[in-house]
């Protein structure tokens, strides 16, 4: 009995192997969508926060962006028939593999701007009396 390679998946694995980025890139992950019938590609566009299980068959990667001021995360998987490509926008030095710290920090950012502005709109309340 002779074993034949076969490729079970439309997916250029090499390609999708050598990807060099990591945490904190920015990168645009291009979806496929299937809506009535039709495939239409989505970008996700976003900050790299962590990738895991290297490049072995499970790898995923987990973006992070804010969309209207809620910050969104994905987890997509590296070798996905669903992602179209994957582009590398920006390339950034980290210290950690893996940035979960940045959720956090983005919601310490947000109540300090909030404060910020509640305690300049009673500034302006108070002017105008004088």
């Amino acid at each position: 009995m002779e074993l034949t390679k076969k490729q079970f998946t439309p997916v250029a694995q090499d390609e999708r192997k050598n990807l060099d980025f990591k945490a904190g890139d920015t990168v645009t992950v291009w979806s496929k969508i299937l809506e009535k019938g039709k495939i239409r590609l989505q970008a996700f566009e976003g900050l790299v926060l962590s990738r895991k299980h290297g490049t072995e068959s499970g790898a995923t990667f987990t973006i992070r962006k804010v969309a209207s001021g809620v910050g969104v995360e994905r987890i997509f998987p590296l070798y996905s028939p669903n992602v179209d490509r994957i582009e590398i926008i920006r390339k950034s030095k980290t210290r950690r593999s893996k940035l979960y710290y940045i959720r956090t920090k983005a919601v310490k950012e947000v109540k300090k701007r909030l404060k910020s502005v509640t305690l300049s709109q009673e500034e302006e309340e108070v002017k105008p009396e004088e």
